[in-house]
C-alpha cells in the first residue's frame, strides 16, 4: 500500500536544475536506496519529502496523519538542552511518558533519598504499565547504548561533532515514524555500529528512504533504489548490486537508441543534400523532421570522474616508527607502536571512535608528536593529507581560482600535461561551473573539489582520513580505481567496509589501551579471522564451563538412566520445540499481516522476541539432555 506519492517535482538553484518534473511513490515497510553524483539533489530531495524545503513546483500527497523522520547531514540543536531533552523529542504520546520516565529516574539516580522523586518515579511506572510502554522503554536504551549515549545529563553545546551525529540518530530511530529518512546515516560511526545500524534496519516498522555512500550497506539494506541523474529519477526494483546491473542495460539501450538516431540522422541529411526530386509539400515535411533529429535532446552516458594524475619520485625510505607511545591524561591511544612504511604500501586503519586513529595519522604528518618514540620521514616523501575536518575555503574565489592555488599545470602519470581547466573537467566540474564562486557548491562538490586540490601537488604519499564521508559513490569508485595505479604509499583511515576491501592489504587495528595489531590482509579477512579467534575462545571456555556437570554425570553413570526429572523433560522437549517453532512461524506471519497497525505490531513484536528465547532456551536444554542421553548409552 502507498503511503506517500510524489507527483511532478522540480527544483532548481539559480541555472542549476536539480530534478525536473519528477514522480515516484513509497509504500509501506519499502527500503530505498537514493543514489546520485554530489550535486544532483539528493539532500534537496530528502528535505523536501520531509518537509523541510519546498520545490518550485509539483506536490507530495499522504495522509493527514503521515509522520515523517528525518536524520540530516549536519543535525541542528538547541546548544543549551540536554541529550535526553533531544532524544526523547516531540509530543507523541509515548515519546512525551518515555521523556518524563527517564526524566524521573535520572532524579531519582541523583537523590535517592528523596521521598517526592521516588513517589513521581512510581508514579509514571504505572503509568508506563497501563500504557505497555516498557518494550518501547528497552527498546529506546538498546539503541541509546548502541550509540554510546548513557549520558543524559550533558548539554549538546559539550558533545563533539561525532557525538552529536549520534545524538541526532537515536532521536531519528526512537521517533515512531511512517518513513524514516537518512542522509548519509554511516558518517562518523564506527563498523561496529555500522553493523548494528543494518541490522536495527532490517527489522524497522517504517519505510525507509536513505542516501549513503557505503555500498555494503546499500546493498544489504534496501530492496528499491531511486538514481538521481542530469535532472531525472530513475527507479530500480532491487538492492545496489541489482542497480548496477539494471543501470548497465540502460545505458545500453541509450546508447543503442543513440545510435539509432544518429544514422537516421545521417541518411535523412544524405538525402536532402542530394536535392531528390519530390513535391514541396514533402519536402518540407523532410526538412522538418530532419531538424527534430538534429535538435532533440538525447540523455547519453553520464561524464565519467577520471584520476590519471602523476607523483613525485619516492625513494626506498618512506616513513619508520619506533616504539612511538601516545597517551591523553589517563586514557592510552598509542602504546609501544613500531612500523617501517614501504613505498607500495596499502595500509588501512580501523578501530572504534576516539580509539586514537585520527592521532596517530596527525603524529606520522607531524601534526603533533608522540610522548615517546621516534618517527623518521625520508627526504624524498611529498605527502598530501586529506582530512576529515570542513577545511576552510574562500567562498568568495570561483572554483577554477581555488584549484590554480595548487597548480596551474600538472602532469599525468603518462607524461601528459593539461591545464587546472582540464583537470576540473575530468572532476566533473563543466567548463560553465568552474566559474561558480566556491559558496554556490553542495557540501559533496566542496569535497570532491577539496580532493581535486589536495592531488594536484603530485604528492607520493596520501594520508586519507575518512575519504568516503560526504564523497558519492561514482567519485569513491574512481578514486578507487586511482589508488589502485598510484605508484606511491597509501595510509588511510576509514570505517567504510567496501572502501578497504578495494584499497587496502594491510590494516592498524586499534584493539583497546592503546593495543594496535599487525594484520596482513584487507578488512573482510581481517573480520574472518577475528570470528574465528572469537568461536575458538568460546569452544575453549565451554568445556571448563560444563566440567562439573560432565563429572557430575560421570560420577552418575552407576545408575545408569536418567532422573526422573530429566527423563520427564527428554520425552517431551521435542514436542515443546515443534511447538514454539509453530507459534514463532504463526506470530511472523501476523505481524506481516498487521501492516501500519503498530500497537498490534509492537505486541506481536514483543510476543515474538519472548517465543525466540524460549526456543533458543528449549534448544540448548535439548543439546545439554542429548549429551547425557548418549554418554549413558555409551557408558552400558
Amino acid at each position: 500500500m502507498q503511503i506517500i506519492s510524489v507527483e511532478n517535482l522540480s527544483k532548481s538553484y539559480g541555472e542549476k536544475v536539480l530534478f525536473d518534473n519528477i514522480s515516484f511513490h513509497i509504500a509501506e515497510q519499502q527500503r530505498i536506496g537514493l543514489i546520485g553524483v554530489n550535486g544532483t539533489g539528493k539532500s534537496s530531495l530528502l528535505r523536501i519529502i520531509a518537509g523541510q524545503d519546498t520545490p518550485d513546483s509539483g506536490k507530495i500527497i499522504h495522509a493527514n496523519h503521515f509522520h515523517v523522520e528525518y536524520l540530516p547531514q549536519n543535525p541542528s540543536f538547541d546548544e543549551e538542552s540536554t541529550v535526553l531533552e533531544q532524544v526523547f523529542y516531540g509530543e507523541s504520546p509515548l515519546i512525551q511518558l518515555l521523556r518524563e520516565y527517564e526524566t524521573a529516574l535520572e532524579a531519582v539516580q541523583q537523590d535517592p533519598d528523596d521521598e517526592k522523586k521516588q513517589a513521581r518515579l512510581f508514579a509514571v511506572q504505572g503509568r508506563m504499565d497501563a500504557a505497555d510502554a516498557w518494550e518501547s522503554n528497552t527498546q529506546a536504551k538498546t539503541i541509546l547504548t548502541k550509540l554510546g549515549l548513557t549520558h543524559f545529563s550533558q548539554k549538546i553545546k559539550e558533545l563533539s561533532g561525532g557525538q552529536r551525529k549520534r545524538v541526532a540518530m537515536a532521536r531519528a530511530l526512537i521517533q515512531p515514524a511512517d518513513l524514516l529518512i537518512l542522509d548519509e546515516p554511516t558518517n562518523h560511526i564506527d563498523n561496529e555500529t555500522v553493523e548494528w545500524l543494518e541490522e536495527y534496519l532490517s527489522r524497522y516498522k517504517g519505510a525507509l528512504l536513505l542516501v549513503t555512500h557505503d555500498r555494503y550497506f546499500l546493498d544489504r539494506v534496501t530492496n528499491r533504489t531511486f538514481e538521481l541523474d542530469r535532472g531525472k529519477l530513475y527507479s530500480y526494483e532491487g538492492n545496489y548490486a541489482t542497480f548496477l546491473e539494471k543501470k548497465a542495460e540502460r545505458e545500453e539501450n541509450e546508447a543503442a537508441a543513440e545510435d539509432k538516431r544518429q544514422n537516421l540522422l545521417r541518411r535523412e541529411l544524405a538525402w536532402l543534400r542530394r536535392g531528390a526530386k519530390a513535391r514541396t509539400t514533402k519536402q518540407k515535411a523532410r526538412v522538418q523532421r530532419v531538424e527534430e533529429l538534429r535538435d532533440r535532446k538525447v540523455e547519453g552516458p553520464a561524464a565519467k570522474l577520471e584520476m590519471a594524475l602523476g607523483a613525485s619520485r619516492l625513494g626506498k625510505k618512506v616513513i619508520e616508527i619506533e616504539h612511538i607511545q601516545k597517551a591523553y591524561g589517563d586514557k592510552k591511544l598509542v602504546d609501544d607502536f613500531s612500523y617501517i612504511v614501504l613505498p607500495g604500501d596499502r595500509v588501512g586503519i580501523i578501530g572504534p571512535n576516539g580509539s586514537g586513529k585520527t592521532t596517530l595519522l596527525n603524529m606520522l604528518a607531524g601534526r603533533i608528536q608522540p610522548d615517546s618514540g621516534t618517527i623518521e620521514i625520508g627526504t624524498t616523501v611529498k605527502i598530501a593529507y586529506y582530512t576529515q575536518d570542513n577545511v576552510e575555503m574562500n567562498e568568495k574565489l570561483r572554483v577554477i581560482e581555488y584549484v590554480k592555488e595548487a597548480a596551474e599545470v600538472i602532469t599525468t602519470s603518462d607524461g601528459e600535461k593539461i591545464t587546472a581547466s582540464q583537470m576540473l573537467e575530468r572532476f566533473l566540474f563543466s567548463p560553465a561551473m568552474q566559474w561558480t564562486p566556491i559558496s554556490k557548491l553542495s557540501g559533496g562538490e566542496r569535497r570532491r573539489l577539496y580532493l581535486l586540490r589536495t592531488l594536484m601537488g603530485e604528492p607520493n604519499v596520501l594520508f586519507l582520513d575518512e575519504p568516503t564521508n560526504d564523497l558519492d559513490i561514482q567519485t569513491l569508485s574512481i578514486l578507487e580505481d586511482y589508488l589502485e595505479q598510484f605508484p606511491g604509499a597509501v595510509i588511510t583511515v576509514s570505517h567504510d567496509r567496501y572502501f578497504l576491501d578495494r584499497t587496502v592489504d594491510h590494516l592498524f587495528a586499534f584493539e583497546g589501551n592503546g593495543k594496535i595489531r599487525h594484520f596482513t590482509g584487507n578488512y573482510s579477512e581481517y573480520l574472518e579471522e577475528k570470528r574465528r579467534e572469537n568461536a575458538a575462545a568460546e569452544a575453549k571456555q565451554k568445556p571448563a564451563e560444563k566440567q562439573p556437570a560432565s563429572q557430575a554425570t560421570r560420577g552418575n553413570n552407576r545408575t545408569k538412566k536418567l532422573s526422573y526429572k530429566d527423563q520427564k523433560e527428554w520425552d517431551t522437549i521435542e514436542d515443546k520445540i515443534a511447538s514454539l517453532e509453530e507459534r514463532l512461524a504463526l506470530l511472523k506471519q501476523e505481524i506481516a499481516e498487521a501492516g501500519s497497525d503498530y500497537g498490534k505490531v509492537e505486541k506481536l513484536f514483543a510476543e515474538e522476541q519472548q517465543v525466540t528465547a524460549e526456543l533458543e532456551a528449549a534448544m540448548e536444554r535439548w543439546t545439554e539432555l542429548s549429551l547425557l542421553v548418549e554418554e549413558l548409552e555409551q557408558g552400558k
